[in-house]
């Protein structure tokens, strides 16, 4: 095993602490909206730093990982341009907001309340399967990142090693969200994410002081020759090659120089070869922000457990501040361990890996695996511990929050609707608890059986799909849109689901298969076909064609408008103290910036703080982007950029681990004040009248 003694010591008092978390829940659950949204008590800091946590699982980090080794630098540079459209989002409060206002648990259930009870299972259903195929790969890479880091042998007791790590892990998990429902899962998260945000700092920095920058550069620049020259040299010792005449030969040896100069770590400019996440990955991310904002239903509990719709803006507001920390690891230790690769220096660290490496059993796993057992060659006792901890904790809290996530969307959003009268308490969180053990023996069974053969990023992007590729339309449409139909929120979904049902399905069909000269050439040829669209394209189709059903089925089949103002539940639908007024008259500046009357001067500072960080680095980002298309800018400038913004980061990262740490615990105490003390109202259980 690679672990010793200390750093086994370091993962079990982890463990043990996060178990205790949990033991600070008992006895404040007394409702089925306790369960749900964690009696809609919970502040701001806390939603950002335990949601960060769940987002940031540890099949999320292996991904980055994963992505980051594959794109260098050069990636980074078109995620600024994020800061304009964060800007838009977090002054409108773009639908965080609006959904809060319907006091809605769940999204079907504002589905039914704004389209109708029938679209609210069908949704449901969607969502459920949808959630639970995306997650169904969570305990295998955690399971096998768990047995390549550590060091475990194929068996433990006569026993596979494989399935007993996924046993071990989703149980943890079922513990949390089985003893206190969303309190317990928020709980367990906040302080996960606060060990996360710290260990992957401390990890950051001691790899950075580890490497020397001339490393860096120097493995980014040759990288690329170095794979050019290697191919070329197999070229020459093709028969096919050496019966071509000079003029040919050039040709093709100039289209493979051509190909890896385009293909960048550095220069963000000269990527247009790199496979699958290139700019087009980028811009199609960037539309699904605007798109698909809270399509994704494995946080969903979040939202609804926020005090009011401003603390949920406010929320989303930290949670692009928060990401800092967890953005500078995400940026730079992918990088990194590419030096550990491939950098002379460090011979013997790749030699090792590769050794390791040559153990898996496929080009997928490797890829996967690689940035994790060069961690484990590096980390010295202690970090190499802590990272192990780290990894457990990200692994449990997103486990934890999908468990409760879509065992929550299969009562609420498909039991229930069927019901002709709401569940009494009781029963209603027996069936959610039935349900979470339904869905942890799914994810089991299908980490078993299921053959994950392309990157972890295309996989979420497509299965994500399935839901988020129809559904956004319809969540804009319904919150924003009185004209949008039930018929057009049908059209959408239908659509949407069936091309990322496509994208799902046809990676998986046989390749021996397909090479067969017999019969169904025809559909052979468009299976061909549809497997060179990777995962975020089939995104990008279901996004565009589910948009104009929506719109144009609408169009089609309106009849009446919708009263918003009931859905939303203001004006002389408002519900009493759900504001609370702060400043009458708002000067008009301010309200630009979606400033309202709720806003405290601390409300306002943290904007400003947003504000200012992000329309930095937009500028940085526009202008450099003009001058990189009239200029050739060389690999050094680069480099230099690179460099001046990791110490950026490092500088606001450490400020956002101490500001956010802080405020966590004081809304930690002022949520088990309210638990304790509010009174329950039973019928606010996802049941809606008709």
């Amino acid at each position: 095993m690679n672990l010793s003694i200390i750093d086994w010591a370091i993962v079990i008092i982890v463990l043990a602490g996060m178990v205790y978390s949990v033991s600070f829940t008992k006895g404040l659950m007394r409702s089925v909206t306790d369960f749900l949204s964690a009696g809609r008590t919970a502040g701001r800091y806390l939603i950002s730093v335990s949601q960060g946590a769940a987002g940031l699982g540890a099949i999320s980090i292996v991904s980055f990982l994963e992505v980051g080794y594959i794109t260098g630098f050069s990636f980074q540079w078109w995620g600024l341009s994020q800061g304009i459209l964060v800007l838009a989002l977090t002054a409108s409060g773009w639908v965080i907001y609006r959904f809060r206002q319907t006091r809605s648990l769940t999204l079907a259930q504002f589905f039914e309340k704004r389209y109708s009870r029938n679209f609210r299972i069908f949704a449901g259903i969607i969502a459920f399967v949808c959630g639970i195929i995306n997650f169904g790969i969570f305990p295998a890479v955690g399971a096998q990142f768990f047995i390549s880091y550590c060091g475990f042998p194929d068996s433990i007791l006569g026993l596979p090693t494989f399935p007993l790590m996924m046993v071990f892990l989703i149980s943890i998990a079922l513990y949390f969200v089985y003893t206190g429902g969303q309190i317990a899962v928020i709980i367990a998260d906040f302080f996960q994410g606060v060990f996360l945000i710290v260990v992957l700092f401390i990890i950051t920095i001691f790899l950075y002081n580890k490497v020397e920058w001339d490393q860096v550069s120097d493995s980014l620049k040759n990288t690329p020759v170095k794979l050019a020259a290697e191919e070329v040299d197999k070229l020459n010792n093709e028969e096919s090659f050496k019966i071509l005449d000079d003029e040919e030969k050039k040709k093709k040896i100039k289209e493979i120089k051509d190909k890896y100069e385009n293909s960048s770590l550095i220069n963000p400019f000269k990527t247009s070869r790199v496979e699958d996440f290139n700019l087009t990955y980028f811009l199609i991310g960037l539309i699904g922000m605007f798109y698909g904002t809270l399509s994704w239903q494995g946080h969903q509990a979040y939202n609804s457990s926020a005090k009011s719709a401003h603390e949920a803006k406010m929320a989303a507001v930290l949670g692009d501040i928060r990401w800092k920390p967890q953005g500078l690891f995400i940026f730079l230790v992918p990088v990194l361990t590419y030096v550990f690769m491939n950098h002379t220096d460090y011979t013997l660290v790749a030699e090792s890996v590769n050794s390791s490496l040559n153990s898996l059993n496929s080009e997928t796993l490797k890829s996967q695996m690689r940035a994790p057992i060069v961690l484990s060659e590096v980390l010295p006792v202690g970090l190499l511990g802590a990272f192990a901890a780290l990894m457990l904790a990200a692994f449990i809290s997103t486990h934890d929050t999908y468990l409760h996530s879509w065992a929550s969307i299969f009562v609420q959003d498909v039991i229930l609707p069927f019901r002709k009268k709401p569940f009494e308490k009781d029963d209603h969180i027996k069936a959610l608890r039935y349900s979470i053990f339904g869905v942890a023996i799914f994810i089991f069974i299908f980490s078993l059986v299921f053959d994950q053969n392309q990157e972890i990023a295309l996989y979420f992007a497509v299965t994500f799909a399935i839901f988020a590729g129809g559904v956004g339309a319809v969540i804009i449409g319904g919150l924003y849109w009185d004209r949008g139909t039930t018929e057009g929120a049908w059209a959408a979904m239908t659509i949407g689901a069936t091309i990322a049902v496509t994208g799902t399905i046809v990676p998986q069909i046989s390749d021996s298969w397909l090479s067969q000269e017999n019969d169904l050439i025809w559909l052979k040829n468009l299976i061909l076909k549809l497997k060179e669209i990777n995962g975020i394209k089939f995104y990008a189709l279901s996004m565009g064609f589910s948009s104009f059903s929506y719109v144009l089925v609408s169009l089609f089949t309106f009849k009446e408008r919708v009263n918003m103002d009931k859905l939303l539940n203001r004006g002389k639908y408002s519900i009493k103290n759900e504001t609370k007024i702060i400043d009458e008259k708002v000067k008009p500046i301010l309200k630009i910036f979606g400033i309202g009357k709720e806003f405290t001067i601390e409300d306002k500072i943290i904007y400003l703080v947003s504000f200012v960080w992000n329309i930095f680095f937009t500028l940085v980002f526009v202008f450099g982007t003009i001058y990189n298309l009239y200029n050739d800018v060389s690999d050094e400038s680069w480099m230099m950029y690179w460099k001046y913004q990791v110490y950026a980061n490092i500088i606001f990262s450490f400020i956002i681990i101490i500001w956010f740490t802080i405020g966590g615990f004081v809304d930690i105490k002022k949520m088990f004040i309210s638990l304790d003390s509010d009174k329950r109202d039973h019928g606010d259980s996802g049941w809606v009248e008709n």
